[in-house]
């Protein structure tokens, strides 16, 4: 069943849902990143936001939405962490058991934290795409509701507040730049920005070790491409349908940054903001300082979404060692 994208309506009724459990995160500037950068920036602080990115908007509206007999059956998703945590809290706020299956090298913060949120955590296979096959086995035979990480309206319905949020403070915005896995998060600020400004400008960001998302919407169709990123963030071997189809629509431009871009760009965002950030949610800062889009955006106001704060010990260590 092909599904249809939110639109501004169910953008507009997110937000009242997910506003009793969830308070709008920070817009902040900072001097030293407009230097850096070139251009007047505010950050989209997701990552203060309780699971630490923007993935919990969607949760929250998409549990809100579903049933008292889908709740008492229980939930299940796929998640190297960030959509987990997110499904786990919404489970907990609304009474419904959830089961998570993640990578076995999944990033320990995330799994614990996954855990202390209620949820049963099932470690399989290598990466994000070997968890979801395991993932949608269990839920075709228990019965679970299954919370695909892109291809759910809600969701992206949920996720997009964060670009509603942006313009609600800034709406002279430019340009926005948003962290790509599977894509939810890009295809809600597209449907959000579009349908406020359609002059605003929506950067997609992703890692050229994990460029699944990029490669299928240049191609304007679906690949797989190898998945070795240090940010499990950014990381997906195959496209997500309804989130490419909003993308190719409506996206104006995907660029890639390497892992090393990733991780300085990380120890910049912790240095600057004085917040913790994980190499997902520095991806955004990683493209603007690049030289393509510093010149790009040189002299424009521009949004950076900064979803990830779930940094793990390991990965730490990676960016102060550079």
């Amino acid at each position: 069943m092909k599904l249809d994208p939110p639109a501004l309506a169910d953008i507009l009724a997110a937000r009242l849902r997910i506003r009793p459990h969830l308070d709008p995160s920070p817009l902040r500037n900072y001097p030293a990143i407009d230097r850096l950068v070139g251009a007047q920036v505010w950050i989209k602080h997701d990552n203060l936001l309780p699971t630490g990115a923007f993935k919990v908007r969607g949760g929250v509206n998409l549990m809100s939405r579903l049933d008292p007999a889908t709740r008492a059956q229980g939930v299940i998703a796929a998640s190297t962490g960030n959509h987990g945590q997110s499904v786990a809290f919404a489970a907990q706020l609304f009474g419904a058991s959830a089961m998570i299956c993640a990578p076995e090298g999944a990033n320990p913060v995330k799994v614990e934290a996954m855990r202390d949120l209620g949820a049963e955590v099932v470690l399989v296979g290598r990466d994000f795409d070997d968890a979801r096959e395991h993932c949608e086995r269990l839920a075709a035979e228990h019965g679970y509701r299954y919370i695909h990480s892109g291809n759910e309206p809600d969701l992206i319905a949920g996720v997009a507040t964060h670009t509603l949020e942006i313009l609600e403070e800034r709406p002279d915005i430019d340009v926005i730049l948003v962290p790509v896995g599977g894509g939810s998060g890009a295809a809600g600020a597209c449907l959000a920005a579009k349908s406020i400004r359609s002059d605003i400008e929506v950067i997609a960001v992703q890692s050229t070790a994990a460029s699944t998302a990029h490669d299928s919407w240049r191609a304007r169709a679906p690949v797989e491409r190898p998945n070795t990123t240090v940010a499990e963030g950014l990381a997906t071997r195959t496209a997500f349908e309804l989130p490419q189809r909003i993308l190719s629509e409506m996206l104006d431009d995907f660029v890639l940054v390497t892992d090393e871009e990733l991780l300085a760009a990380t120890a910049l965002m912790i240095e600057k903001t004085r917040t913790l950030v994980e190499p997902a949610g520095a991806a955004p800062l990683a493209a603007a300082i690049s030289r393509e889009v510093r010149a790009r955006v040189a002299g424009r106001k521009v949004a950076l979404i900064c979803s990830g704060a779930n940094i793990s010990p390991a990965q730490l260590r990676l960016v102060v060692a550079g």
